[in-house]
């Protein structure tokens, strides 16, 4: 007797072939039977994933404002938040490693059920104002870079959106790969904006190096930065990522195993963080340089067109275009462990998508200025900060839950001070766009 074999028994044929090729791979770079480079490759990807999320729109219209507002005065703040973000990712990504378990699924586990429940509607509203940012920075791409009106392109980019969830469908190793060219092809786009823009380097060390505030305006700028580079999607994301893509046999396989993804914490973050410098340079050295304070992102687009050519707002586009779509995809799977993780429930993939496209589409519809909308985002991610943080310090800092991976004392001390910090000034961000 035969039996037909279907296109979807195939694919799912060919996920598991690649897994378990992954699996292989990695248990050879945790033997020791390969060497150089080639043991770090098992690991690398869930990073860059999660990274996507530090380069969405949101980050351009921060980065961009503080630019040309300040000069490279806030160019530290991208550092500084930068670091924090290789710290914070590293956290997840070992929750991940060492329980098996994603940061909702613990917080379901530890918590009293309405905690769990409140979690996961704070969770969903942190997913909306994501995927607000990502269409509106994607449909702006579009309505820039080919002057198609911005609600027929925000219905183009949900288009775009699905068509990369595909890559989820066809596994990690494709997603990943597909992720990690969208990355490049962002950094691509601003290195060379950089490199027209012909920065100083005496003051963009100076600002790099040296931490400074001018006033409250910068303040508010500053946590903005911060907000919209630590995204607390991206938190529960990446354990989730970490969390079965390769098992531990026992304590001394999964340590090492988090000390090769922390090399791929470093590599992404590294990335991202020369996106976000790139951006506020290029503001700074053409913008702040010539007297133009810019806040809108159209702004932008024609201005570099001026002050460079069209190639550099073409770049500026793309970029914009490139962000918009691949963090839109890590909003979709971010929302999926969220729902699965909280409550114990999940919908199909494409539904989620199909409902998370409707808020974006209406604002868009409604006539709202798409950078004051970008900004407005930010506020809503920055509220979320602490519900994904304070949980992720707690448990990694727990040697039950955590084992031989247990943050050490001076990690503990430090996350906790970061913390505060980053509540602090998001508390502040929020005061400021209510009342100020």
């Amino acid at each position: 007797m035969r039996f037909k074999q279907t296109r979807g028994d195939l694919q799912v044929t060919s996920n598991t072939v690649k897994q378990k090729a992954i699996v292989k791979s990695a248990q050879d770079a945790l033997s020791g039977r390969t060497n150089g480079f080639r043991r770090l490759l098992p690991f690398l990807g869930p990073a860059f994933i999660a990274a996507v999320a530090y380069i969405d729109p949101g980050n351009f219209a921060t980065n961009i404002a503080s630019g040309s507002q300040y000069g490279y005065l806030l160019l530290w703040v991208v550092l500084f938040s930068n670091l924090i973000a290789v710290l914070i990712q590293s956290m997840s990504a070992k929750l991940g490693i060492a329980t098996g378990k994603n940061l909702p699924e613990l917080a379901r586990e530890q918590f009293p059920k309405p905690v769990s429940f409140g979690l996961w509607v704070q969770g969903e509203l942190v997913v909306m104002a994501t995927d607000l940012a990502e269409f509106i920075g994607a449909a702006l791409g579009l309505y820039l870079l080919f002057g198609i009106p911005l609600f027929p392109s925000a219905i183009i980019a949900a288009v775009g959106s699905f068509a990369i969830l595909v890559l989820q469908k066809r596994g990690v190793r494709t997603l990943e790969a597909g992720i990690t060219g969208l990355v490049f092809i962002v950094v691509i786009a601003f290195t060379i904006q950089v490199f027209y823009a012909k920065p100083e380097m005496g003051p963009l060390l100076t600002g790099l190096l040296i931490p400074k505030f001018d006033g409250v305006n910068s303040i508010l700028l500053a946590a903005g930065i911060l907000g919209a580079t630590v995204m607390p999607h991206a938190i529960y994301l990446h354990s989730a990522l970490t969390q079965r893509r390769i098992v531990g046999k026992n304590d001394e396989e999964r340590k090492k195993i988090y000390q090769y993804e922390f090399i791929d914490i470093v590599i992404a973050m590294v990335l991202a963080g020369v996106i976000n410098a790139s951006m506020l340079i290029v503001a700074a050295s053409l913008f702040f340089e010539n007297g133009l304070v810019i806040e809108d992102l159209d702004v932008a687009f024609d201005q570099l067109g001026v002050l460079i050519g069209p190639f550099a707002a073409i770049l500026f586009g793309i970029g914009l275009l490139t962000a918009g779509l691949s963090s839109s995809t890590v909003g979709t799977m971010s929302g999926d462990i969220i729902m699965q993780g909280f409550i114990k429930r999940s919908i199909p993939l494409y539904l989620r998508r199909l409902i998370t496209v409707a808020p974006p589409l209406i604002i868009i519809a409604m006539g709202i200025n798409p950078t004051k909308a970008l900004v407005m985002s930010q506020v809503v991610l920055s509220f979320g900060i602490a519900f994904a943080l304070i949980p992720l310090v707690i448990f990694t800092s727990n040697r039950k839950i955590m084992g031989n991976l247990v943050n050490k004392r001076i990690t503990t001390v430090t996350s906790w001070f970061l913390s505060l910090v980053i509540i602090v000034l998001n508390i502040f961000l929020l005061y400021q766009s209510f009342f100020g």
